[in-house]
């Protein structure tokens, strides 16, 4: 057994590295580089122990400090952030956030990827409660008539939105090739982007409700979209209600982890 195998036991660490990482949680909170002084204030400690830090911490290149005197990533902080995005894995890493999330509001969880035919569903969590819901592993959904694919829709690039849409038929509850070309659809994408999230009230299943929110990864793409779906006579469909906030707050999560900094 290594002193690591028990993550709940306590572990006795080194406090001066400790303090080193209130250093480094106050920089990346920040979001910009900062001098001595603020980044000391922000890590709550005085600036002469901050520097002491702050000298060790750019001697072996996890932060560098510039002309100005603003400290800021270094060269192995950018390395070891690189090796970390190529190890994201977004539904393996999202699996603990899908599950606790089923637990806490009691509905099922599904999260989608984007296929080759189309916002597919890769994970379903299911619900407690018995619900009649016609969502499968494998079931890809329309961009017009599912909150799963008008999520989708939102934040893809218009002319990926374009080719896709094309196919939109062959999907669940699929639209004709030019439904997604008027007024109306692109006035519903824009409020998607500008609330977090879409709902869809007794569609495509009637009595079934869905609330849908997307995760973003690094380059702020959307990599995976999230949704809650309950029956309707339980499920609390306001944007602002508390299955809503549930659901913002676990993309909102699962975006920072995937390097969204924003996203926090």
């Amino acid at each position: 057994m290594t002193p690591f195998d028990e993550e709940a036991k306590p572990q006795r660490g080194i406090n001066a590295l400790d303090a080193t990482g209130d250093l480094l949680r106050a920089l990346v909170a920040a979001g910009e580089p900062l001098a001595l002084r603020d980044l000391a204030a922000a890590a709550g400690m005085p600036p002469a122990k901050a520097f002491a830090h702050l000298v060790s911490l750019v001697k072996v290149g996890l932060l560098a400090r510039d002309d100005a005197g603003l400290f800021h990533a270094g060269t192995l902080s950018r390395e070891l952030g690189l090796i970390a995005l190529q190890r994201l894995s977004p539904i393996r890493d999202a699996e603990a956030e899908i599950v606790a999330l089923a637990a806490s509001t009691s509905m099922t969880v599904a999260a989608a990827a984007l296929g080759p035919l189309g916002p597919t569903v890769i994970r379903l969590e299911e619900s407690a409660r018995p619900q009649h819901v016609s969502l499968r592993v494998g079931t890809v959904m329309s961009l017009v008539n599912t909150a799963i694919g008008r999520v989708y829709a939102a934040h893809l690039p218009a002319d990926m939105r374009a080719s896709l849409m094309t196919q939109d038929g062959i999907r669940l509850a699929g639209a004709p090739p030019d439904a997604g070309l008027d007024d109306a659809y692109l006035a519903t994408l824009d409020a998607i982007r500008g609330r977090g999230l879409d709902t869809a009230l007794g569609a495509p299943v009637p009595g079934i409700h869905t609330l849908a929110a997307p995760v973003f990864d690094h380059t702020g793409s959307v990599c995976l979209v999230i949704a809650l779906i309950g029956s309707s006579g339980s499920f609390d469909s306001a944007a602002d209600g508390p299955l809503a906030r549930a659901l913002l707050a676990a993309t909102r999560r699962l975006s920072w982890r995937f390097g969204l900094m924003e996203a926090r």
